[in-house]
């Protein structure tokens, strides 16, 4: 089955992408921007993209996010922040991008059309898509507390009745094509198993995604809807006070059509004693908002399978990008394709009994 070109980069990433982006370059980017800041910069953790907060001039925080050349389409990063805005309109607890007012033509700098929130600049010989949120911090939920998961559950299945009022055109489809084929081909391609494992590998994920396969056949008609689609709690910011108390939800960078269930399965704790009492709190808060069908429960260990081989595909398709080898370095080893192996080997049989 072909992968359609929205289930797909746009082309493989460059080498070095963002080795043009110093401090002076977003500066200059934030200014072109209609947003000039008095020089204070922050560099945020993020490898896929390249993040930065910055004080601007009139006293507002803001983060400024530079998105992985030809990684997204122009229609994708478009939908990605037509559903932050539609998110944010229904009084969700989201960070949408700021709407761009740049105050003087320059070659340097565009809007995209029809997108005010996304700017193409041109810094230090390099583009860059460009988008800007206001600052909202805050801390990693505490998942142990019931009341914590149904607050969660509530605000997914509010979030999941927006998604539900229209299609992504343009953004990929979360299945066991996309996510799991589609990326131990390319993994294959790159060439980057370690050879002394790539047989086991091989193997572990053969049977791992004909399971997938079986599972997503059981569900031939599976509602696909508007999620997030990187719902962990990295992505989830908890505020103790003010307008915005409680859960918010930020980088809508992986949004994507898929089944509701993707968007909770990684709110669960990782024992899986406790898994059970987790759902129960977190569907009966969902419950309040949106249906949910119970048999995509049987989708999880799929899910969870298809995004190990996937994490895996990110890893090797960035991995010319000088930031990766230092930050992944065990990535190249025998070790980490031995342990994806045995997981994988893990999660077949995980799979085998649902």
């Amino acid at each position: 089955m072909p992968v359609s070109p929205s289930d797909s980069p746009a082309v493989s990433p460059a080498t070095s992408p963002f080795a043009t982006l110093d401090p002076q370059a977003v500066l200059q980017a934030l200014t072109l921007a209609g947003l000039p800041a008095d020089g204070r910069l922050l560099q945020l953790n993020s490898y896929e993209n390249r993040v930065w907060q910055a004080h601007l001039d009139d006293g507002r925080v803001v983060v400024a996010k530079f998105y992985r050349p030809e990684r997204w389409t122009d229609a994708q990063l478009a939908e990605e922040h037509a559903f932050s805005a539609e998110l944010a309109d229904a009084d969700l607890p989201v960070v949408p991008p700021l709407v761009l007012a740049p105050q003087w033509e320059d070659p340097a700098f565009r809007l995209v059309d029809g997108v005010p929130t996304l700017g193409i600049a041109e810094v230090n010989g390099a583009t860059f898509r460009i988008a800007v949120s206001e600052r909202r911090v805050g801390r990693a939920p505490e998942l142990e507390q019931p009341e914590t998961l149904s607050w969660l559950g509530r605000l997914l299945g509010r979030l999941h009745a927006v998604g539900k009022r229209s299609a992504f055109a343009h953004r990929r489809t979360l299945n066991a094509q996309t996510y799991g084929h589609a990326a131990r081909t390319r993994l294959q391609a790159l060439g980057l198993v370690h050879p002394d494992t790539e047989g086991v590998w091989l193997r572990a994920s053969e049977r791992a995604l004909a399971l997938v396969d079986q599972a997503f056949a059981r569900h031939d008609n599976l509602r696909l809807i508007r999620l997030h689609g990187d719902c962990h709690t990295g992505n989830v910011l908890w505020r103790e006070e003010g307008q915005y108390a409680g859960p918010n939800f930020v980088d809508f960078d992986d949004c994507c059509m898929g089944p509701a269930v993707q968007d909770l399965w990684m709110m669960l704790p990782g024992e899986r004693g406790a898994i059970e009492t987790a759902l129960y709190h977190l569907l009966d808060g969902y419950r309040d908002f949106a249906d949910f069908d119970d048999r995509e429960l049987l989708l999880i260990e799929p899910l969870r399978t298809l995004r190990m081989i996937h994490h895996s595909a990110w890893l090797a398709e960035r991995w010319s990008d000088p930031a990766f080898p230092i930050a992944f370095p065990w990535f190249a080893s025998p070790s980490y394709w031995n342990q994806q192996a045995t997981e994988l080997q893990e999660q077949v049989e995980r799979m085998s009994d649902l």
